[in-house]
């Protein structure tokens, strides 16, 4: 009896260290050193990101000096709600987002799976709401560029220079909303990788850092939602 136990827990390390094996590639020592580089790229690609929004941050705040009040006027038009609500879904999918981390070193495939759907269906919800906003000022004219011509409820917006706030905006939020979709087509990627029980207590890299970009694109909303909408 003890060398039949003996054997199968020898047999279930043996298969447990195949398995780390299998996600080792051949030029690092450890998983700890490949998951330590991992996360390491992983963040300067993130800086990459940060230094692309800060450029749109710096030509937000050089307009809003010249044109203060070309910025008042023109930011009524945004809907303050939508942006609120929008903000409150991100910040929850942060959370889901962080659980499953937490629940997938703690090896519990299901509720890793559970969270990573709900963090889906998150992003989802924000670009469906992000979709009325757009084709609310769509079909009232306001367009970025030169295709600029509200009319309507927001005639009162044809005033000079409110056609480049609703560039920067468009662009900075649109730029957002590709970043939420790429989120969604990682998650997607994960949750049938989880479903398939690709990921455990010992390995767990791309679920960490597809939650780093999330908490990324997190953050920069969190800035873009009080700038466009509150101020």
């Amino acid at each position: 009896m003890s060398a039949t136990t003996t054997t199968s827990v020898e047999t279930h390390d043996a298969h447990q260290t195949n398995g780390q094996h299998e996600r080792l590639q051949h030029h690092f020592a450890s998983l700890d050193q490949q998951f330590d580089a991992s996360k390491m790229g992983m963040w300067l690609f993130l800086v990459t990101e940060i230094l692309l929004f800060s450029g749109m941050f710096v030509a937000y705040t050089v307009y809003r000096v010249w044109h203060p009040e070309v910025f008042t006027v023109a930011s009524e038009v945004l809907d303050p709600v939508m942006g609120g609500l929008n903000t409150v879904i991100l910040l929850a999918s942060s959370f889901t987002v962080a659980l499953s981390i937490h629940f997938i070193q703690k090896g519990n495939q299901k509720a890793l799976t559970v969270n990573l759907i709900l963090t889906v269906l998150g992003a989802c919800g924000f670009l469906v709401i992000k979709y009325f906003e757009y084709t609310g000022k769509f079909s009232h004219g306001v367009f970025p560029g030169e295709n600029f011509s509200p009319h309507g409820d927001y005639a009162f917006v044809d005033i000079p220079y409110a056609a480049q706030f609703f560039s920067i905006y468009f662009v900075m939020t649109g730029i957002h909303g590709v970043h939420v979709l790429i989120g969604i087509g990682l998650f997607i990627w994960l949750i049938i990788r989880a479903l398939r029980g690709h990921f455990s207590a010992e390995w767990y890299t791309p679920v960490e850092l597809t939650g780093l970009y999330w908490h990324i694109v997190d953050i920069i909303w969190i800035f873009l939602f009080p700038l466009l909408y509150l101020i």
